[in-house]
C-alpha cells in the first residue's frame, strides 16, 4: 500500500454508505442524491438530498443511486463517490486514496466492474472489492481464517445475504435482493388494504423502527400515523400497534429465512455441527429489528445473535480487508 494515501473502506449500501479508516467510522450518509432533471447534474447527496424525499418540484429528482445492493444509476453514483471523496480528502488530492469497496456476494462481473470503474473514476487510487458477508464477518472479529464454520447473515437495505465462511473464503452463501426495503413496502401495503390510507416510504421506516417486531412482543405498543385518504385523497391519521406490524412483516421475513435455510441446506455437515455451536451472527440495520434473533433461532434451530455494532460491521470489516489484502486476495472478485 502506498506510504501516502488513505486507506479507506466503503461499505457501499443500498440505504447508506459507510466509511472506516483504520477502527473508525469517518463518514456514514443516507445513498440518495438529488439531481437537476434539465441538466442532470447532482446538486445536493447524503442527508441533504434525503430531507428532500417526495417534497421536491418536477424539476428536481430525488434518487437512491442503488437498487438491492447494486448500481443501478452509474453516473450518480461515480459523482456520490466523487463527492464522499472531496469530502474526506479535500479538493487537493495529490495520492488519491486506495478503498476496498463491498459488493453483495453473487453480483454478476459487469455489476462488480460497475463499482470499480466509478471508485477509480471519482479519484481512488486504487480499488478493490470484498463481499459483504466477508467484510461484515471480519468487522465483527469472526474466526473466519481457521477452518470452522462461521455463518453470518447481512440484513440490509437492499438486498439479504446469508453466508458459511471459512479459511477466509465463503463455502456456502446466497443473496436475496429484499431487504429493509421490502419491509417498509409490507407496511405501506398493510396500511392501505386494511384502512385505505397512502403513506410514504418514510413514514413506514419510522413505524419499523418505532414499534416494528419480527414476533409478537409481551408489550404491545402503539404509533399515530398520518397519511392520504384513499378516496377522498384529504389527510387522515391512524394508529397502528406492533402486532399489526408483525402481521404485515410476516411474508418479507419469511422470504429472508427461507434464503438462510437454504444456504445451512448446502452447508458441508462438519461446518454446520460449527455453526450449531457458535451461533449465527446477525448484522445490518436489518438486525436491529426486534425479535429477528428470536426469529432466526426458532425458524433455523441454530442460537442467532445480533453482533455489537450491526449497521457499522461492514464497513470496518472492508477497512480491515484492505490491510489483510494479501491475505484474503485469492477469495475477492475478480474485476
Amino acid at each position: 500500500m502506498a506510504l501516502f494515501s488513505r486507506e479507506l473502506g466503503i461499505d457501499l449500501g443500498t440505504t447508506y454508505i459507510r466509511v472506516a479508516e483504520g477502527n473508525q467510522i469517518v463518514l456514514q450518509e443516507p445513498t440518495v442524491a438529488a439531481i437537476v432533471v434539465e441538466e442532470q447534474k447532482m446538486v445536493a447527496w447524503g442527508q441533504e438530498a434525503q430531507d428532500m424525499l417526495g417534497k421536491v418540484p418536477e424539476s428536481l429528482e430525488v434518487t437512491r443511486p442503488l437498487i438491492n445492493g447494486v448500481i443501478a444509476d452509474y453516473e450518480v453514483t461515480e459523482a456520490t463517490l466523487n463527492f464522499l471523496l472531496r469530502k474526506l480528502a479535500g479538493p487537493l488530492r495529490f495520492f488519491g486514496p486506495h478503498v476496498m469497496i463491498t459488493v453483495p456476494y453473487g453480483v454478476t462481473s459487469v455489476e462488480s466492474r460497475a463499482v470499480h470503474e466509478a471508485a477509480l473514476q471519482a479519484g481512488s487510487r486504487e480499488a478493490y472489492l470484498v463481499q459483504q458477508p466477508l467484510a461484515a464477518a471480519l468487522g465483527v472479529d469472526l474466526p473466519i481464517g481457521t477452518p470452522s464454520g462461521n455463518m453470518l447473515i447481512c440484513l440490509g437495505g437492499g438486498a439479504t445475504q446469508a453466508a458459511v465462511m471459512a479459511m477466509y473464503g465463503i463455502v456456502a452463501a446466497e443473496t436475496l435482493r429484499k431487504g429493509g426495503g421490502a419491509l417498509d413496502e409490507a407496511i405501506i401495503s398493510y396500511v392501505r388494504k386494511k384502512y385505505g390510507l397512502i403513506i410514504g416510504q418514510l413514514t413506514a421506516e419510522q413505524v419499523k423502527i418505532r414499534i416494528g417486531a419480527a414476533v409478537p412482543q409481551e408489550e404491545e405498543q402503539t404509533i399515530e400515523i398520518q397519511g392520504q385518504d384513499q378516496v377522498s385523497g384529504l389527510p387522515r391519521p391512524v394508529s397502528l400497534t406492533t402486532g399489526e406490524v408483525v402481521e404485515a412483516l410476516r411474508e418479507p421475513l419469511n422470504e429472508i429465512v427461507e434464503t438462510a435455510r437454504r444456504v445451512l441446506e448446502k452447508t458441508p455437515p462438519e461446518l454446520v455441527s460449527d455453526i450449531i455451536d457458535r451461533g449465527v451472527a446477525l448484522t445490518g440495520g436489518g438486525a436491529l429489528l426486534r425479535g429477528i434473533d428470536k426469529l432466526m433461532t426458532k425458524e433455523l434451530g441454530v442460537p442467532a445473535y445480533r453482533v455489537d455494532n450491526p449497521t457499522l460491521c461492514t464497513a470496518e470489516g472492508a477497512a480491515r480487508a484492505l490491510a489483510m489484502y494479501p491475505l484474503i486476495r485469492r477469495n475477492l472478485p475478480t474485476v
